[in-house]
């Protein structure tokens, strides 16, 4: 769609799932647009789990060539891999929402948003994986209508990840100055597939402690998880505290913290 001088926005309706956009048909040509500076979601990976939708944002600067005016140009950001910018936008790709940019006579600074729902966007746990970035450029005519378009390839990629999670429990509680605790929990991650957390099998948490009336926690061992994502360990009770797991990003999967279970020591 189209806005006035005060910048330009490009809503994109409907299901945003893959495969679920086509561009408009109109005459691929060099528009003389360039997109550059582009940041997405801040540096850092796009963490997903399996039903809540995700918005990251970007920011680029757009500039176009003397003889058009900013209302005729419109540039959207699509997300994609395995593929190129243009079969991306008929078989599935990671699209934007919204583009707002600042006023401008030959060049404007944007923002914006992309759109993923795990339940559509995400359809194989391959998309945790490198997604390449490009804009879409759109020229319009006098009368509103579609002149030409193009695919600008970007350089800056992202990392999509599946989002994780681990749990944690310490027992006995209380439990004897000097007597054996046992510490357990869980790890699971996204699957886009299942739409469920599944174990994440053989991942290496830390278990950590923070004694009561402090507020950093510190590692006492590392610990490897089971087939099913299970982490067991025995420890010594030596002081009131809190236990949890935690773990760090892998390239397919974001990390994850427990909350800290608390243990009473007699």
């Amino acid at each position: 769609m189209r806005a006035g001088r005060s910048g330009f926005a490009v809503v994109v309706a409907g299901t945003l799932a893959l495969g679920a956009f086509t561009a408009p048909s109109a005459q691929a040509a060099d528009t003389g647009v360039k997109v550059s500076n582009l940041v997405l979601n801040k540096g850092k990976s796009i963490i997903v789990g399996t039903s809540a939708e995700v918005s990251p944002t970007f920011t680029y600067r757009v500039s176009w060539p003397s003889g058009l005016k900013q209302s005729d140009v419109n540039t959207s950001l699509l997300l994609y891999h395995d593929t190129t910018p243009a079969k991306a936008s008929e078989r599935g790709a990671i699209y934007t929402v919204l583009t707002a940019c600042e006023d401008g006579t030959v060049a404007a600074d944007c923002k914006g948003t992309l759109h993923i729902d795990p339940r559509y966007t995400l359809d194989s746990n391959n998309d945790a994986t490198t997604w390449k970035s490009a804009a879409w450029v759109r020229i319009w005519n006098a009368k509103g209508g579609l002149k030409s378009e193009e695919y600008l390839p970007l350089s800056p990629t992202v990392r999509v990840k599946r989002a994780a999670k681990v749990t944690v429990n310490a027992s006995p509680e209380p439990v004897a100055k000097g007597g054996k605790l046992t510490v357990t929990g869980r790890i699971t991650r996204a699957d886009w597939v299942k739409h469920s957390y599944t174990g994440f099998g053989g991942k290496a948490a830390k278990l950590q402690f923070r004694k009561a009336g402090t507020s950093t926690y510190n590692t006492v061992k590392i610990v490897k998880a089971n087939s099913t994502g299970a982490l067991k360990t025995t420890v010594t009770a030596s002081a009131d505290g809190y236990w949890r797991w935690t773990f760090g990003e892998t390239d397919t999967t974001g990390g994850a913290t427990a909350a800290g279970d608390y243990v009473d020591v007699k």
